[in-house]
């Protein structure tokens, strides 16, 4: 009688099934209680937004921020081996949808980037990202070191890495097309992928750059040419990045006090409730909150690789490295923006710039990385010979 208990009780864990109970204990609550004080403060920075009203911003913002929470917890429940199972069919639906956009997308600003559906306006070049990182560790799940090695065998993966981002290229989106093929290529390096082979792709990019910047669009080179000489536009394409400016200068270390920002309560800064939301927190909290806030960004990143490092199994690892990328790519985008050292472009902050897309995108992604977390010592099949 004992035999088989005792077999039992000391059997490995991943061949041990658990229930939701034990997967909850599981779950990283330090992560969830840093998503939950990032939208704490996104919502602070709407409220003041919208001159102490947390209509339209704030209050739209966390509610869809708890529904997209329970979701997040819910993805986490979820054995990471269905999902792995479903990494390629996200995948088309995401290819798919990037499709829909070009015939049905809503246009907004000169580009196509949004579907509407059921009166929501759904970005499925945020969804891309994250189904594409789940695609490529799937790929790469129980491939053995000599097929990495094969470039015949990355051939697929690096189509798959190239048709979205040229479908987002297409909308047109460079910021995130970007983002999307660096998701890839940070897969691809953790999976064993060779520096010498990334280096030939840096080299042909050098190259092509002269000829591809001829191609960009007219607001797409101004942005660039801003970058470069802001003052030579103060009124027109310079003004956001010389009041962003302003508006991180005055904060001084402690700021101006909540709701009595300056240039956030006289209306003086562009897009202040989407790209540009780092400014009311540098400019009504100064230095000091601006360096909360990015401490609990690096906290969050730092605990996204912390889970690609405790995971046992390939998938687990680098999905998570490919989630820990975006995310990492969203704070250091958004921030370099808004303090002028990158051109400006469309990039939200995580859990705090008001939108909806972007933060259900941000969010199951979290609910993947929190599954990985919970399921970090499952088995998958043996790699392939």
């Amino acid at each position: 009688m004992n035999a088989p208990l005792t077999t039992k009780l000391y059997r490995p864990y991943y061949q041990r099934s658990f229930g939701i109970a034990n997967k909850l204990l599981r779950v990283n609550w330090l992560f969830v209680l840093a998503c939950s004080a990032l939208a704490g403060i996104g919502y602070a920075a709407l409220y003041s937004a919208a001159g102490g009203h947390g209509h339209p911003y704030a209050t739209p913002q966390i509610e869809r921020f708890f529904a997209a929470l329970i979701m997040m917890i819910a993805i986490a429940m979820i054995d990471i081996r269905i999902i792995a199972k479903l990494a390629w069919p996200l995948y088309a639906i995401g290819i798919v949808l990037l499709l829909a956009v070009w015939k049905f997308g809503h246009v907004g600003l000169g580009a196509k980037r949004w579907l509407d559906v059921g009166g929501m306006h759904v970005q499925p070049s945020e969804l891309m990202k994250l189904f594409l990182a789940l695609a490529l560790a799937s790929w790469f799940q129980r491939a053995s070191h000599e097929r990495v090695g094969n470039p015949l065998f990355l051939i697929p993966p690096a189509l798959a890495i190239l048709v979205p981002a040229a479908l987002i290229l297409k909308e047109p989106n460079l910021g995130t097309a970007l983002i999307t093929m660096s998701i890839g290529a940070v897969v691809l390096l953790g999976a064993g992928v060779r520096w010498w082979k990334f280096a030939i792709v840096i080299a042909i990019v050098a190259v092509v750059a002269p000829f591809a910047y001829a191609h960009l669009h007219g607001y797409q080179k101004e942005r660039i040419l801003t970058f470069l000489h802001p003052g030579r536009d103060p009124l027109g394409a310079g003004y956001n990045i010389i009041q962003s400016k302003i508006a991180l200068g005055s904060g001084g270390m402690w700021g101006q006090g909540f709701l009595h920002g300056s240039q956030n309560q006289l209306n003086f800064l562009p897009e202040k409730q989407t790209d540009f939301v780092f400014t009311i927190i540098a400019e009504e909290f100064g230095f000091a909150g601006s360096i909360v806030l990015i401490g609990l960004l690096f906290a969050m990143v730092t605990m996204a690789v912390y889970t690609a490092l405790r995971c046992r199994h390939q998938f687990g690892r680098l999905a998570a490295l490919g989630i820990a990328t975006n995310l990492f790519l969203y704070c250091f985008v958004n921030l370099a923006m808004v303090m002028g050292l990158i051109p400006v472009g469309g990039v939200p902050l995580p859990l705090v710039s008001y939108g909806g897309s972007a933060l259900t995108a941000v969010m199951l992604g979290f609910g993947v990385l929190m599954s990985i977390h919970v399921h970090r010592d499952v088995e998958f099949a043996p790699a392939d010979d």
